[in-house]
């Protein structure tokens, strides 16, 4: 890892540690983004170990300073969902690339890295770089929801009983992963009721 890389990384979660939101880790109570981008660069790091330097920074910088735009600020029901989804990914983007140059990088390297964290490039169907760097993001991305978040999120919907709406969960989930997203998630040590359910959405 390059010096300049490392200072990048190291500005991203000195933005993130000063999330107020907290989750769990090794049983300690840590600031939710801060985890959040840890995890995401171990598992680019165990599965994409050749990830490019850009590439190491989106993953890393995908949820920077998240709680700085609120669910609430924007209006309720799907539409209102994909605005605030949309503006989140613009404001990380611009404020990784501003990080970058910051820290030396060229202003190209930055606008690369920015359209990554937006998946601009998921749309492009030339399979360039850009392209399949934006679609490993989203393989990340979605690994570490399976990993880390799925127990929690389904839990909810145990117990309304909405069984239903897990599997939709799960359904479009797999659709955004290439196939050797698909083979790692298979791998995923999941807890059996959850397993279960993942096979249930798969069959």
């Amino acid at each position: 890892m390059t010096n300049q890389l490392k200072s990048v990384l190291s500005a991203i979660d000195d933005i993130n540690r000063q999330d107020t939101n907290i989750t769990l880790s090794d049983g300690k109570e840590q600031p939710k983004e801060l985890i959040y981008g840890q995890r995401m660069t171990a598992c680019l790091e165990k599965h994409w170990p050749q990830a490019s330097e850009l590439l190491q920074i989106a993953v890393r910088a995908q949820h920077i300073k998240r709680w700085h735009l609120k669910r609430s600020e924007f209006d309720q029901g799907k539409a209102g969902y994909y605005q605030w989804r949309i503006a989140l990914g613009k404001f990380h983007a611009h404020l990784t690339a501003t990080i970058m140059i910051e820290h030396g990088y060229a202003k190209d390297q930055a606008e690369q890295t920015a359209s990554i964290i937006c998946k601009e490039n998921l749309k492009d169907k030339t399979s360039n770089q850009l392209n399949l760097d934006s679609q490993t993001l989203e393989d990340v991305a979605c690994l570490v929801f399976l990993a880390h978040y799925f127990d929690d999120f389904s839990a909810k919907y145990i117990e309304q009983n909405n069984e239903e709406k897990i599997i939709r969960i799960v359904q479009l989930t797999w659709k955004k992963m290439s196939d050797d997203a698909h083979d790692i998630a298979l791998e995923l040590s999941l807890p059996k009721h959850l397993t279960a359910l993942v096979t249930k959405a798969l069959s």
